[in-house]
């Protein structure tokens, strides 16, 4: 060992990049375990950036020719010199390593960046959907996962509650690339190529996992399922780890010479003190397996949501009902009022009772879901509830719908008695307090991959294609366990693919009021049959009409748009309602925001102090860091601070004063950044900033904040 140490040595004092790369492959062999998963870690993948301008210096490949479908130079050359030509702009290369040199139109040239490059992250907004108020923004950020994940340990280091992926199977039918080719099913090293490709990403997120309360789930097939245990085994040695096997597809899918294959697995990471909560959901289904037992929603609010629900859609549903403020039980409701009339019009209810109207939580006027000879009806046979007061003295009133009665009068739901409002008490009501550990075999009919995944998708973004989408209704549960007493959660999934996990997140934040957070990072490649198609017509990565097809553009950000505005890309209302723990019309959509972001490769060479557009690329990733919430500082202050709804910046410590009184009156202000070069001034400004905010140090040269280099 000492010689090939030596050796090393010898190398660096040579070639100290060629050095380092022995010395980095020599460390990984001497780590390798006695026992356990030992595979190959193959050089870092290099990630292509069609959209980055050229520059010089900047590490580059040869595409092939407009039209061509043959595969393209994959040697990396440096780009030495950009002049011009008769045709245009051109590039003088050379190769690296060697002594080769070309020159090439620049239009020919697509920017490489390898792992073991130090990367200058930035995002720029490309759109964002307001439906939410004041609530955090769920975000979809386009970009090369590992690197995304690099610039989340300056934002999110420690923070998130959660993880969902659902990385590629390895099935060896072009589901995922590997240093820009394919991954064949003949090829040697595919399983170690794909271990490698987990297992650094899985190392940065840990990092980013909450290591007192988190969660990682991971779903997987059985081609790399025992492969993936070891590994997550090897890099979460601290955690508890659980497999679940979840039925997707009942009905199964044919394997030649083997059993046909109706479920897919689950890995459950569990980081310090997380466990399951016992909610109510059963994962077992009754004894035909159609229905959820206890997972169905029964009781909903009987004030009428969505664009339908003003009240000048029915003036007969606007009255007031009358509760006890001392017992929370109702003793009578009022007539309708006139359409010309309103609330503080109306006669005073009776002593000690609150006038409880059909008033959204922004004073919109609403209606009830049924007049007063239904709610009378209803509520005579205990069909209407009330529940506790809320913190800004609401009272939440929920009734049973009719296909519930229906199923109450047959027998099928037994009831167990009358509460003291008068309301029914149902066995298997998920809602009453009793919740259930989840087993570790799922076989739901809302976990149908093909219904409420496929089908539900095209219910969304009509006439696009994705291949495989998870179930919307098996995310949701699988986070409902970890995420239910969790309303601030922040949740990531760095494989989004379709957007399933946001769209979850969004169905559990309407399900409880939460204002939890989802993070989704894609990429924007072309699916490979569409890719022959477009470059048969002389497209290439980074033109409009090739990028407009990619998984981001095309399937994840319309997809999210669409689940909160509740339209089709095309404007038009999306078909059909919610199933199973939260029933209404799809086109309702959520009361959420989101942001779509794409990442940017900084260049350290064209960044000074004081260069507005380095401070523009890097502003979301403060504001990613304050929470994702309210307006993000995107210039920098002309008075030398700003302070925005989540977050302050002082980027002149000369006016620290306004500054610091300025958030002296801002509670709601958790993190203040401070621009300086200087421990000792920003040490001192540090200790006036008001107790619990979190102050945190920024250098002059904005970019050195975010340089992130690969840590193999």
């Amino acid at each position: 060992m000492s010689r090939l140490t030596d050796l090393i040595v010898q190398a660096k004092a040579k070639d100290a990049e060629l050095g380092a790369d022995l010395e980095r492959e020599f460390k990984a062999l001497s780590s390798r375990l006695s026992f356990g998963l030992n595979f190959e870690r193959h050089q870092p993948e290099a990630v292509e950036l069609p959209l980055r301008p050229i520059r010089r210096g900047d590490k580059v490949r040869v595409l092939p020719p407009r039209g061509s479908t043959a595969k393209g130079d994959p040697r990396l050359w440096e780009v030495a010199k950009i002049g011009r030509a008769d045709s245009g702009k051109v590039a003088t290369l050379k190769l690296i390593d060697a002594a080769e040199t070309q020159t090439v139109p620049l239009d020919d040239l697509i920017v490489v960046a390898e792992f073991k490059d130090t990367i200058y992250p930035g995002l720029v907004s490309t759109g964002k959907v307001s439906r939410g108020g004041d609530k955090p923004c769920h975000t979809v950020i386009n970009g090369e996962n590992y690197h995304v994940l690099k610039a989340l340990t300056y934002t999110h280091r420690g923070k998130v509650d959660a993880i969902y992926i659902d990385p590629p199977y390895n099935t060896g039918a072009k589901d995922w690339k590997y240093n820009n080719d394919y991954v064949e099913k003949d090829d040697l090293y595919r399983h170690s190529k794909w271990l490698a490709m987990m297992e650094r990403r899985l190392l940065v997120a840990r990092q980013l996992l909450n290591p007192a309360d988190s969660v990682l789930i991971v779903t997987i097939d059985e081609k790399e399922y025992l492969r993936l245990g070891l590994l997550l085994d090897q890099t979460f040695p601290e955690a508890r780890i659980q497999m679940v096997s979840i039925v997707i597809n009942g009905q199964g899918s044919s394997r030649l010479k083997a059993m046909s294959r109706v479920d897919e697995y689950a890995y459950f990471v569990y980081m310090g003190e997380s466990r399951p909560a016992e909610v109510p959901l059963e994962t077992l289904a009754s004894d035909d397996n159609q229905s959820q037992v206890g997972a169905e929603r029964i009781w909903f609010p009987l004030i009428r949501g969505g664009k339908s629900g003003v009240r000048s859609k029915s003036y007969d549903s606007f009255f007031p009902i009358y509760i006890n403020n001392s017992t929370g039980i109702i003793e009578g409701f009022g007539e309708p009022l006139p359409k010309e009339k309103h609330p503080e019009d109306a006669n005073h209810p009776p002593k000690g009772c609150t006038a409880v109207w059909p008033i959204s939580k922004e004073g919109i006027e609403g209606r009830w879901q049924m007049g007063t000879d239904e709610f009378l009806l209803r509520w005579e046979a205990g069909y209407i509830r009330v529940g506790r007061t809320s913190k800004d003295g609401r009272w939440p009133i929920t009734y049973i719908r009719e296909g519930t009665i229906q199923r109450i009068e047959t027998g099928e739901i037994l009831v167990e008695g009358k509460d003291a409002g008068g309301a029914l008490i149902l066995a298997n009501d998920p809602s009453n307090p009793r919740g259930r550990t989840p087993k570790t075999v799922w076989y739901l009919k809302a976990h149908n991959a093909g219904t409420y995944g496929t089908d539900l998708l095209e219910s969304f973004i009509p006439d696009r294609e994705f291949p495989f989408p998870k179930s919307l209704y098996a995310v949701e549960d699988a986070l409902r366990y970890f995420i239910k007493g969790k309303p601030k959660a922040v949740i990531l999934d760095f494989f989004s693919g379709s957007g399933t996990t946001a769209h979850a997140v969004m169905r559990l934040n309407k399900q409880d009021g939460g204002n939890r957070q989802c993070i989704s990072v894609t990429n924007n490649e072309v699916a490979a049959d569409e890719q022959k198609s477009l470059r048969e017509q002389g497209l290439r990565p980074g033109d409009a009409e090739w990028e407009k097809h990619g998984i981001c553009d095309f399937i994840t950000k319309p997809r999210v748009q669409a689940a909160i505005t509740g339209k089709t890309p095309d404007g038009e209302p999306i078909k059909g309602d919610y199933k199973f723990t939260d029933e209404f019309p799809m086109a309702d959509g959520f009361e959420e925001n989101a942001e779509f972001f794409t990442l940017t490769y900084e260049s350290p060479v064209n960044v000074r102090h004081g260069d507005a557009k380095a401070f523009s690329r890097v502003a979301p990733l403060l504001w990613l860091r304050a929470g994702s919430r309210g307006a993000c500082i995107e210039k920098r202050p002309t008075e030398g601070w700003v302070v925005a709804d989540a977050y302050g910046l002082l980027d002149d410590v000369d006016a620290a004063t306004p500054f610091i009184e300025a958030l002296k009156n801002r509670k709601e202000v958790p993190v203040a950044f401070i621009v300086t070069d200087d421990d000792r001034r920003f040490q001192s400004i540090a200790r006036n900033l008001p107790e619990g905010m979190e102050a945190v140090r920024l250098y002059e040269s904005y970019l050195s904040n975010f340089s992130f280099t690969n840590d193999e």
